[in-house]
């Protein structure tokens, strides 16, 4: 049994459809660590305590997983215990990625906030009218070129990343290319983004929300077309598994840390 200091998303690859001759060397059990919130402790079934580790403890965990997920929260993005571990991850994301070392990074709604903030030193973030609602997502023109992100999704965050300020922050435009953005019927901002250079993806938006989350609260969608941009969302959280297969770093399971 692993023991880890990280709440570890792990997903289960698809049999390889490449030839028999490359199967030999696939990691079947990619480690993806999850960058847990201070405020949402009580909603993991995983219980690790990783918070106020020294940054060697977290050198040591990177160099045993295989990519990260910023997932949603309310913590502060700026001075928080959540920030201070994305920022290290993040730093030897782009070291790694750099060394040809595939490490990829996936926010979603926080997380996607926490990658603005992390890319451009600020807090960009705008006060929106979108606090759980459900929107169609505008493709930009390049995103037809991708086919990563879909059409429908559920709950928007409150705060959100203006297309203004996108395009007026010369890291983040430089860094990151608009896949789809959204309104609230005055300020456009971006609902999805991804890295020029790197591995790195941000959804502002819940797609998980759409197919598990069978609760009376405003902004929920269960339509057909909303489960199915879950799992196709899904999919393209396989495919970001699925690359990891060639990494064979794993957690010892001895490890006490």
């Amino acid at each position: 049994m692993y023991r880890q200091v990280f709440a570890l998303a792990v997903f289960a690859a698809f049999q390889c459809g490449f030839p028999a001759s490359c199967a030999r060397n696939l990691n079947y059990r990619p480690i993806i660590g999850k960058n847990k919130s201070e405020s949402l402790k009580r909603y993991f079934f995983l219980m690790f305590r990783f918070i106020n580790r020294t940054e060697e403890e977290y050198e040591k965990l990177f160099n045993a997983i295989n990519g990260l997920l910023l997932p949603g929260g309310n913590v502060d993005i700026e001075k928080s215990q959540f920030t201070r571990a994305a920022k290290i991850f993040y730093e030897l994301a782009i070291k790694a990625n750099d060394a040809s070392d595939y490490f990829p990074i996936w926010g979603t709604c926080q997380g996607f906030q926490q990658l603005t903030v992390l890319t451009s030193n600020k807090n960009l973030l705008t006060l929106t009218d979108t606090k759980a609602v459900a929107l169609p997502l505008n493709f930009s023109p390049v995103t037809v070129y991708f086919n990563y992100f879909f059409r429908s999704f559920s709950e928007l965050s409150k705060h959100d990343l203006l297309l203004q300020n996108y395009s007026s922050n010369a890291k983040l435009k430089c860094f990151y290319r608009v896949l789809t953005t959204n309104t609230d019927g005055k300020k456009e901002f971006i609902s999805t983004m991804e890295a020029y250079r790197y591995p790195f993806y941000a959804v502002q938006w819940h797609p998980e929300k759409n197919p598990f989350e069978w609760i009376e609260k405003a902004g929920m969608v269960h339509t057909l077309s909303a489960i199915k941009a879950t799992f196709y969302t899904t999919s393209q959280n396989i495919y970001f598994a699925f690359l990891k297969r060639w990494d064979n770093i794993k957690l010892p399971e001895n490890d006490e840390t």
